[in-house]
């Protein structure tokens, strides 16, 4: 049996090497993991999130997908290590009038659950706080 193992092994490497000085190379994995990595489901809701109308997406980053301004979001998140609170702040000039909206990020970034909601003044306020994350509408 030690002779048949060996001759086993043998072959078994010296196909290997056939293939691979041939231009064969090992099957590659799929290109989107499924589910991805890095992903939101988020959703922005006029006044208090539980009365309002929502409107949602999903975000995937891995490549950038969900709304028109995908790539940016991703870029914004991947900066923070995918936590929203820490997005920075912009400098934007908002009136004063309160319309207020909720929004809300759940799903995974990193291997790390992701379950963020907040309610700002106004959707001027929001976008200066969460830049492109919650731009669904473009």
């Amino acid at each position: 049996m030690t002779i048949s193992t060996r001759a086993k092994a043998l072959r078994g490497g010296l196909l290997t090497a056939a293939l691979l000085a041939a231009g064969a190379a090992p099957a590659q994995a799929v290109a989107h993991d499924f589910p991805p990595n890095n992903w939101l489901y988020l959703t922005v809701a006029k006044g208090d999130a539980r009365a309002g109308h929502q409107h949602g997406t999903l975000l995937m980053c891995d490549p950038p997908e969900g709304h028109t301004r995908a790539a940016e979001a991703c870029d914004e998140l991947a900066a923070v290590g995918g936590d929203i609170s820490r997005l920075p702040v912009k400098d934007a000039f908002c009136p004063m009038v309160y319309a207020p909206v909720t929004v809300h990020a759940r799903g995974e970034w990193s291997g790390r659950k992701v379950d963020y909601t907040e309610t700002f003044s106004s959707a001027c306020f929001m976008t200066a706080r969460t830049g492109s994350v919650f731009a669904l509408d473009g």
